[in-house]
């Protein structure tokens, strides 16, 4: 692979040596400082709910899951046989044995698919936070309980098929709500994923050994093959090299780098081998900085519960009381086996059938709609949040332009015409691998269909430039490195339109005829490529009521400046954040947050990780990384920017539906507890557990029903 280009000031790429240098500082710094208030978030937001019962062993999508499937295999005979089925159906089923499927497969199904439930009823005992688990819990443990006593004679409460129902019900919400989870482990294994296994340390007498990175101890001298990962944060002892850092710097462009300067574990090594001294290992590297980010943001991102848990809360408190307050009262006016009846009847009505799945049914048929139009939704409380979003910072490179370089102009001088510059220089970049090479090759193959000059005798100038023959002409393509190396002036006719160029941040290359007077002939301007759905982007986001679009970027504040200017950012009210690091990046989301702004982050990189996990929303493009991805809680697999528009407006759709749903479930419970406690039974009116077994199920079809109304939600971009 041949590569070659110097470009950017070297100022820039001094003043970014400086701050990778204190990459671990910085991220050390973080992690001092964000510790204690992660653990005080911790312990004020433990508790036994949705949130208290996903980190528990066993209790993950899978495991609910296989609980789920099992327990609707053991319902489905249990329902069959129940003589109050057989009854509303007008069927009759006998066989040897029948009366005990009841009793044997409701209590497996009690035992083992509500398991989860008692186990989380029990933390919210323990924490004093009552919710859905303890309101759960009693439900299927006094049906239980009244049932059993049944098969031995004692009542005539059978709540088998309730039971076995109400356990798969509820299985089968927290299933579908769990997979709306992301935000696991998954970024720091893809961050961990960038450093390569292995390193070629160089021993004292030449040779060289393959050793694990575990191995490396500081002051090892590592071989980097080009095309190669750094496998540790260090200094170039030999050879030079362009490094692409975009993974760690968002720096769109390859940089040069040369003996004495810092290299960063997790880059790549482009054109060349280099000899690396090891400076930092394990987690004192910058990568592993960005690991602590990552994590300190996840752990210390809200973990405030839904709104069915806190409604669960209440309906705990007033079933309890109303079932205290009817065995009482029918107790003392009625007779004890009907107050028994009645309050069971009471408490088991009481279990949020409607509720345990008004919130997991939205976000169930919200990812799936959000997925058809290229939404990835990862984290549950996303959606909820993106809402209120008041900001939306944006990374540059890769979100809003494409992370790569295009000719954004072409001058002759006096002796050459802009066609013939364009035609000689992608003659002399053909044999070149550099991404500013391969762009000049591909706009002139646009342009004149293919058709290249043929050059012979290239030559690779590394972190200057290359050279070729050209119809019988020495050639040299190259940036300001080279021409200061060939003591070569830029002239008058090109001097004003290359300080434009320079001055909104493009990347110049120079064509350049070789000889004892080498000459200019002229320069081409590359530029990272704005997506053209970007400015659409901004437009829509406005249109929303979002306050402030910022965007945040590694590369230079020409650069940026002008990116911003092209998207019409306005002066004033939106921000532009440029020569960035990780740490700042992250450090600025928390900045927005502090002046109370809610944000959602959209990124594509490594870099990005931190923000995005720090970030009230945040949002990656599909195109990205892994580390992004993983990082994010919502992702746009197109990667066109005009989705995060659609995320809001899914937002709020589903917001909506979950206050409609649980209104519903609550308007259930409202009217049906009293009926079940027999206020009514002096007008001869009560509930029966049978009669109130179907209105759950009502209750449950129409929350159902009214969450697929989010299918008619349109999030696809405006065209």
């Amino acid at each position: 692979m041949n590569s070659h280009h110097a470009h950017g000031d070297d100022e820039r790429h001094h003043e970014h040596h400086g701050h990778e240098a204190g990459h671990g500082e910085h991220a050390s710094h973080d992690a001092t400082v964000a510790a204690p208030q992660t653990e005080t978030h911790d312990a004020h937001t433990a508790h036994g709910g949705h949130e208290g019962h996903d980190k528990h062993a066993g209790h993950d999508p899978e495991a609910f899951r296989r609980k789920f499937w099992l327990s609707l295999i053991l319902t489905v005979p249990i329902i069959l046989t129940s003589d109050m089925i057989m009854d509303w159906f007008g069927y009759t089923l006998d066989f040897p044995g029948i009366g005990f499927v009841g009793p044997v497969l409701g209590t497996f199904v009690f035992l083992y698919g509500g398991w989860p439930f008692l186990e989380g009823a029990y933390r919210e005992v323990r924490d004093r936070a009552p919710g859905m688990m303890l309101l759960i819990a009693t439900a299927i443990t006094v049906a239980f309980g009244a049932s059993l006593a049944t098969a031995f004679g004692a009542f005539d409460l059978d709540f088998w098929w309730e039971l076995a129902a109400l356990v798969t019900i509820m299985l089968l919400g927290h299933w579908q709500e769990m997979k709306a989870i992301g935000q696991a482990q998954g970024a720091l294994a893809a961050l961990a994923a960038l450093l390569p296994d292995e390193a070629e340390r160089v021993g004292s007498d030449g040779a060289i050994e393959t050793v694990s990175v575990a191995d490396l101890s500081l002051g090892d001298l590592v071989l980097v093959r080009s095309g190669s990962r750094v496998p540790a944060d260090g200094e170039i002892a030999e050879g030079e090299a362009e490094l692409d850092e975009s993974m760690i710097t968002g720096e769109s462009r390859p940089v040069p780098r040369g003996p004495g300067e810092k290299v960063v574990a997790g880059t790549v090594a482009t054109d060349s081998a280099i000899r690396v001294k090891v400076t930092a290992i394990g987690e004192d590297t910058a990568l592993a900085g960005i690991q602590r980010l990552v994590s300190q943001a996840q752990e210390s991102r809200g973990r405030a519960q839904v709104l069915a848990d806190r409604f669960a809360a209440a309906l705990f408190y007033i079933a309890m009381a109303v079932a205290v307050l009817t065995f009482a009262l029918w107790s003392a006016f009625g007779t004890v086996p009907e107050a028994v009846v009645r309050t069971v009847t009471v408490l088991v009505i009481a279990c949020p059938h409607a509720l345990g799945l008004a919130i997991p049914l939205v976000i169930a048929i919200s990812t799936a709609v959000s997925a058809k139009a290229g939404i990835l939704v990862k984290d549950r409380l996303a959606i909820e949040r993106m809402r209120t979003v008041d900001a939306v910072l944006f990374d540059k490179t890769g979100t809003l332009t494409k992370g790569e370089h295009t000719v954004a102009g072409v001058s002759g001088t006096a002796g050459a015409d802009r066609d013939e510059v364009l035609h000689l220089a992608a003659a002399v970049e053909s044999d070149s691998e550099h991404p500013l090479a391969r762009a000049i090759v591909a706009h002139h193959g646009h342009a004149h269909g293919g058709a290249n000059a043929v050059a012979s005798d290239f030559k690779s100038r590394t972190g200057r430039g290359v050279e070729a023959t050209v119809d019988g002409r020495r050639l040299a393509v190259g940036g300001p490195a080279l021409l200061a190396e060939l003591d070569a002036e830029i002239p008058d006719d090109l001097l004003d339109e290359v300080q434009t160029w320079s001055g909104r941040g493009a990347t110049v290359l120079y064509l350049i005829a070789l000889g004892e007077a080498p000459k200019i002939l002229g320069a081409i301007a590359l530029e990272d490529e704005v997506r053209s759905e970007a400015r659409q982007a901004i437009a829509d986001l406005r249109a929303a009521g979002v306050q402030k679009i910022a965007m945040i970027t590694g590369d230079a504040k020409a650069v940026a400046e002008a990116v911003a200017a092209d998207l019409g950012f306005v002066e004033g009210r939106d921000e532009v954040f440029a020569e960035v690091l990780p740490a700042d990046k992250d450090k600025a989301v928390a900045a927005l947050q502090a002046q109370g702004l809610r944000v959602a982050m959209v990124g594509d990189g490594v870099n990005d990780a931190p923000a995005l996990a720090r970030a009230d929303v945040g949002i990656a493009i599909g195109a990205g990384t892994d580390v992004a991805i993983e990082s994010a809680g919502v992702v746009l697999a197109s990667s066109d920017p005009r989705g995060v528009t659609g995320v809001i407006r899914l937002s709020k759709a589903s917001y909506r539906k979950m206050i409609e749903n649980l209104a519903w479930a609550a308007g259930y419970n409202v009217v049906a507890i009293p009926l079940a406690a027999g206020v009514l039974a002096w007008a001869g009116f009560t509930l029966s557990p049978a009669i109130g077994a179907v209105l759950m199920s009502a209750s449950t079809i129409v929350v159902a029903l009214n969450a697929q109304l989010l299918r008619r939600v349109k999030l696809t971009p405006t065209r």
